[in-house]
């Protein structure tokens, strides 16, 4: 994959997905891009990724400037339930919290629904004998019982510390104390809530940093061996992309690490904010090898929440909203007790891989339904050197056909494409028409390996009328990671109504969010900004809506803004009093991001094959992507073939090319 850009130092960007470890290097004004099979060990696959991709760029590893990293490291020890052995202290009387939880169940009529089970047992969590209350420190905390707890903790085999004290958040006074002593007296790390997320409802607070205790030992084990492997071929240490969607340095995020659970998602919803449409906005659709992640991208950028859940268990921090469902190349198509073809959450992952990779796997995947139907031809090469095998495709679909009851192996496969296009097609409905969007008023924009292949099927079923692919779709959230801001978030819980606050203490709370922010910011490139918002909501409600805040504070300003996204949400407004819940600040520093003048090369048509398309298969122009003309049509049916990606031109589609590598995919009827 090639295309001019503009001439900086060599940078590199590399993304860990669950089954390939893909890689971007800008050096000289050229793109460079590579797949290697993620390791169990990640550092080694980015290694090898990094090495390759400067073999192929041929330049040496120590001329890179910059190297930018999203990784699944944490978001595995979260959901594989393998990270630290967690300790968590807690104010006498509130050790339950984390296992209580709330009342509501994702499944109400579920009689045999069942909680996640918490990450730090009961046996592992701790009372201390104080008080806070809203209005200040009711009992102070004794420092010999911290160092009678330090001294249990230390006898133990703990390997971090989680410190939640009852309304930290306002009155930290306590937890302060209770975490640098134990810093003091043990060799562990500790996660204080009032450093996490310094918000209010209990148990979310007490989740998410008991999430941020789970996953450091881990996080900071890994980032320990990529640095020193890096270090030995002279690359930098990397930047490690956040769930909010912007970079931190490593140091940043070895004491944040819940900071980074969506940290290889995040990086393609941001890199689809540079993609221009003439649309509403953009749902963001990114199927890789285990999963598919999709998300929205409104008036240049991605939709942000507090209120998120990974494995069930709430995490407050802020986050690109991302819906995942285990739908990818990899997902495994099998038959349920009542007779009926699912495909998924299982994956095949890099091993043994689809029966197709030929590694020594036999259960049946969406890639090799896709082989079978023509999409994927067998003389593809996957991660530079992965040939793929059909007939051990077909195999593995003939063993399902025959469970399921269906006639051969193109049935399987056929039924496995439709099942799996269902679950992707549910998750942009739960990212659209289930948060009052009409998915027919945005576009479409597809990557990930397999994204390009399944997107105008989808497009089709949910009405919607283009599909973008942008230039280096199969490794676009790597791409992603040149172009990502430096981001960090703070915030304070205030509960006061927004009459009795006043403007001027809000000022004074966000002044001192701003000092937070801007100290974390390591960068230099560019002069920092700080973005102010504020979660309000009318007395009596249970819930907030944020909303952007100027400064100096107007309160008027502020109110007249909440009544107005509260009707545009929720379709009315209430004369009822205002109240401010938590006030927020966001420093972002901006990095220009690469700039790509397609260039084609190669030849464009490069031969046919019979490809499935309305119930038969049909010769197929087989294309290079890198070789279409700018603004030259290819009407469908057609498959375009690149290095990292194949995107799927069904009949009645038409695909178009732009000046920056774009490809952009339209229905006949809209042309």
């Amino acid at each position: 994959m090639s295309g001019d850009t503009d001439e900086r130092q060599p940078v590199i960007g590399v993304d860990v997905g669950g089954t390939f470890t893909d890689v971007v290097l800008l050096a000289d004004g050229e793109l460079t891009t590579t797949k290697v099979p993620t390791t169990t060990d990640q550092s080694r696959g980015v290694i090898q990724g990094l090495t390759r991709a400067c073999s192929v760029a041929d330049i040496d590893p120590r001329e890179i400037e910059g190297f930018s990293h999203a990784m699944t490291v944490s978001v595995n020890a979260l959901l594989e339930e393998t990270g630290a052995t967690t300790a968590l202290v807690t104010t006498e009387g509130f050790r339950d919290v984390l296992e209580i939880g709330r009342q509501d169940r994702p499944a109400l009529y579920d009689l045999d629904a069942e909680k996640p089970t918490p990450l730090v047992p009961r046996r592992r969590r701790f009372e201390l004998d104080e008080r806070a209350t809203t209005e200040g420190i009711e009992r102070p905390v004794e420092e010999s019982e911290v160092d009678a707890l330090a001294a249990e903790l230390a006898e133990g085999e703990i390997e971090s510390v989680a410190v939640c004290l009852l309304h930290a958040y306002g009155h930290p006074e306590n937890e302060k104390r209770v975490a640098d002593r134990l810093r003091d007296r043990l060799d562990l790390p500790v996660s204080a809530s009032h450093e996490v997320l310094a918000e209010f409802r209990e148990y979310e607070r007490t989740s998410t940093t008991v999430v941020d205790a789970y996953v450091r030992p881990p996080i900071q084990r890994y980032l320990a061996r990529l640095d020193e492997r890096v270090a030995d071929i002279g690359v930098p240490t990397p930047r490690i992309m956040q769930s909010n969607g912007g970079i931190a340095d490593s140091a940043a995020v070895r004491e944040r690490a819940v900071t980074t659970v969506l940290s290889g998602p995040a990086a393609g919803v941001i890199s689809a904010n540079a993609v221009e449409t003439a649309r509403e906005g953009l749902i963001t659709f990114d199927m890789g090898g285990t999963s598919s992640d999709v998300s929205l991208v409104r008036e240049g950028g991605a939709e942000i929440t507090t209120d998120a859940e990974i494995g069930g268990r709430p995490i407050g921090t802020p986050m690109v909203d991302v819906h995942t469902v285990g739908a990818g190349g990899g997902s495994i198509g099998w038959v349920d007790a009542g007779g009926a073809l699912r495909v998924g959450p299982e994956s095949a992952g890099a091993t043994p891989g689809p029966a197709a990779y030929g590694r020594g796997g036999t259960e049946p995947t969406v890639t090799d339904a896709d082989l079978v139907l023509g999409y994927i031809g067998d003389d593809a090469e996957l991660g530079g050197d992965l040939s793929l095998d059909v007939d051990a495709a077909r195999r593995a679909l003939e063993s399902l056909a025959e469970e399921a009851g269906v006639d051969d192996a193109l049935a399987a496969a056929r039924g496995v494409y439709r099942v799996a296009n269902a679950n992707m097609t549910r998750a942009i409905r739960a990212v659209t028409v289930e948060q009052g969007h009409d998915p027919r008023r945005f576009g479409l924009c597809a990557f990930g390996g397999a994204g390009p292949m399944h997107a105008a099927a989808i497009a089709e079923t949910l009405g919607v009328e283009s599909v973008v692919v942008p230039y280096a779709s199969g490794v676009r959230s790597a791409f992603g990671l040149l172009s990502a801001d430096e981001k960090h978030d703070a915030a304070r819980t205030v509960r006061t109504p927004l009459s009795a606050l006043g403007a001027e203490a809000i000022d004074e709370t966000l002044s001192t969010l701003r000092s937070e922010v801007l100290s974390r910011i390591a960068t230099t490139e560019t002069e920092p900004t700080v973005e102010y918002a504020a979660d309000l909501r009318y007395s009596g409600q249970s819930f907030e809506l944020t909303v952007p805040v100027s400064r100096p504070v107007d309160t008027e300003t502020v109110r007249v803004a909440f009544h107005d996204v509260h009707e545009s949400i929720s379709g009315y407004r209430m004369d009822e009093p205002v109240e401010c819940v938590t006030l927020r600040a966001t420093a972002v520093a901006e990095r220009e991001p690469p700039t790509v003048d397609y260039e084609p090369e190669g030849p464009a048509r490069t031969g046919s094959r019979e490809a499935f398309f309305d119930g038969e298969f049909v010769a197929t122009p087989i294309y290079n992507r890198d070789g279409l003309g700018v603004d030259q049509p290819i009407d469908g049916p057609a498959v375009l073939e690149a290095d990292e990606s194949t995107t799927v031109v069904p009949p009645d589609w038409t695909a178009t090319v732009s000046a920056d590598g774009t490809l952009r995919l339209t229905r006949e009827d809209t042309r």
